[in-house]
């Protein structure tokens, strides 16, 4: 029997812009670090250790709290219920060259413990006290059918009910984030879970 899922929900950042679902949330001037900075003040989340993550973890951090906003899926769904599948174009790059840059002096440890791309979804699992199946992957460019495919064998193994999957990339001031919220079932409202719904919505809020 084929399993049927939807995206309930869809967030993007990328040029100084947020979006949820199409509509814009907050715009701000400014480098990539100073404008995700101000997105957070925005969201008026109390979450005091944003401000030591690297600007990949922020950036997901971001697209994943903008995902779940207004919803009510820590009451829905488990905590091994949801699955955390991202990928992105640069790994963990940008803080990888911060920290080859401070060997010379004292390497440091604040920058080393984010030198994984990885290291996003424990932040977002931290925030949201997620348990469930997670991966990263790494492709020159956003592959909506590796993700669809992946995202779909989990739940036709029944390892998941939900999903948060996408793209979470960052290199120097270039950053882009699509995420999308995945859940098991035909759901009225959302849309269709394929791969070309993916690189659609990718396509829309990107170009």
């Amino acid at each position: 029997m084929q399993t049927n899922q939807t995206i309930t929900a869809r967030c993007s950042i990328s040029r100084n812009k947020m979006f949820r679902n199409g509509l814009c949330l907050f715009e701000g001037p400014g480098s990539a670090e100073s404008f995700l900075d101000a997105a957070y003040v925005h969201l008026n989340v109390p979450y005091p250790k944003f401000y030591k993550m690297d600007k990949l973890c922020k950036l997901g951090w971001l697209a994943a709290e903008i995902l779940l906003q207004g919803g009510d899926h820590s009451k829905k769904y488990g905590e091994s219920d949801t699955g955390l599948i991202l990928s992105n174009a640069h790994a963990s790059l940008d803080v990888d060259l911060k920290y080859v840059r401070t060997i010379a002096s004292g390497a440091s440890p604040a920058l080393f413990v984010y030198t994984l791309p990885n290291i996003v979804i424990g932040e977002i699992s931290i925030r949201h006290h997620f348990k469930g199946e997670n991966a990263f992957f790494v492709f020159k460019h956003f592959d909506g059918n590796f993700i669809a495919n992946y995202v779909r064998g989990l739940f036709e193994n029944n390892l998941i009910l939900t999903a948060i999957c996408g793209w979470v990339d960052v290199l120097g001031e270039d950053y882009q984030a699509t995420l999308f919220l995945v859940e098991k079932g035909v759901i009225q409202g959302g849309l269709p879970f394929s791969s070309d719904t993916l690189y659609q919505l990718n396509q829309q809020e990107h170009g």
